[in-house]
């Protein structure tokens, strides 16, 4: 049985560190393991008892496949090895699910199959037939199906359950000190100001998600960052007699991620979309599938932009997700155990922002729905360029 830990107790404070970091979400844990991995004293500081932003509210899908061909895709396959190093030596629970997008229409099979031939040897994946994917993955609905192209690279992980137990591995074996409950006001370099004891770090490295505007007001409105709501759901846990064997996408996944923007069907499939479905448009819904250690299915999710989103949910959406969700897989029983939302922002036209307000200080944010994706890649390509080869 999967389980969920606690972060540790906050560990003692040292006088002096060589690099502080704001946030245990997903890029500040990666940050700090990249850091330490140079021999530098780390500490990071998160401002609630326990990691609960973004990080902790998605699919647990390490999922290089959505990420387009080329250097984009490269960074999500070097963040998913460092990640499998990283699970494999906490003992954090994790599976080797591989994915899987499904056709239905004769229009999405052609997206895929153009997507495959794109990709080149660049991307591992295959296109199957009908009758070789419910055959493999019996739960998944053969009425209208056309095939799928599946992927063997994907990981999944309980976010819940990674988030919460890396601090402590990481203070283990890495020494890496903790502070949660602890919200960092500025930095005076060397002084963090804290609501806690006053510390001092010659770096700051700040990732706290959606927002990092109390540190860096400036930085922070120059760098065009647009919030991101999205609604997602959990089923009751099942037992072994049903499992599903991989992560599922469909259709409606081939118009979000920028995988498939080079594929010349694209405009069109988009076009019918929006001709048959325009709710899921408005909305920004695309339906994903995960399951996790404990059984449970991850389901979601939509997408609204802008300021103005609203904090209640949308029924709607839901009934939206669920209806999609039911033309290609049959899962006995559905019952939903959690439904919430969570927020994150993204750059409109870049993969990630990384700011730097002052000296000594590096901000890194807007990785949009791919932070648990790209989080360790991304935290060592930015250490890189920030320190270069030096450990000061």
């Amino acid at each position: 049985m999967l389980k969920i830990e606690c972060p540790p107790q906050n560990t003692r404070m040292k006088s002096h560190y060589d690099v502080a970091v704001v946030g245990a979400g997903v890029l500040g844990l990666a940050h700090a393991y990249h850091l330490a991995r140079r021999g530098l004293k780390t500490v990071v500081f998160e401002r609630t008892p326990h990691a609960r932003g973004a990080s902790v509210r998605n699919f647990g899908m390490l999922w290089p496949i959505g990420q387009p061909p080329g250097p984009r895709y490269r960074l999500a396959r070097r963040s998913l090895e460092i990640w499998r190093e990283v699970l494999q030596a906490s003992g954090l629970w994790y599976d080797s699910t591989g994915s899987l997008h499904l056709a239905y229409h004769d229009d999405e099979a052609q997206v895929l199959d153009e997507f495959v031939h794109l990709a080149g040897d660049d991307c591992s994946v295959s296109l199957l037939d009908a009758s070789a994917v419910t055959r493999r993955f019996p739960a998944l609905n053969p009425e209208g199906l056309r095939g799928g192209m599946w992927s063997d690279t994907e990981v999944t992980v309980d976010p819940r359950q990674v988030i919460a137990g890396l601090p402590g591995w990481l203070n283990r074996t890495l020494a890496i000190d903790f502070v949660f409950g602890t919200s960092v006001l500025g930095y005076d370099r060397p002084v963090i100001r804290t609501t806690g004891p006053e510390c001092r770090a010659d770096r700051l490295v700040v990732c706290t998600g959606a927002d990092f505007r109390e540190l860096a007001p400036q930085s922070f409105a120059e760098a065009g960052l647009v919030p991101c709501k999205l609604q997602m759901m959990r089923s009751a846990p099942y037992g072994p007699e049903f499992r599903v064997g991989t992560m599922l996408a469909a259709g409606l996944t081939l118009r979000h991620y920028q995988a498939f923007s080079a594929c010349p069907s694209l405009p069109a499939l988009i076009q019918r979309f929006d001709s048959e479905m325009p709710e899921y448009g408005k909305f920004g819904i695309h339906v994903l599938l995960s399951q996790n250690g404990l059984g449970e299915l991850v389901i979601g999710d939509s997408h609204e932009y802008g300021a103005a989103i609203s904090p209640f949910d949308n029924s709607r959406i839901d009934e939206l997700v669920l209806q999609y969700l039911r033309t290609f897989i049959n899962i006995p029983d559905l019952r939903i155990a959690a439904r919430w939302h969570g927020v994150y922002v993204k750059h409109p036209t870049d993969l990630y922002v990384v700011a730097h307000p002052q000296p000594g200080m590096m901000a890194v944010t807007g990785v949009g729905g791919a932070g648990m994706t790209l989080s360790f890649g991304l935290a060592e390509q930015t250490i890189h360029a920030w320190l270069g080869d030096s450990h000061g």
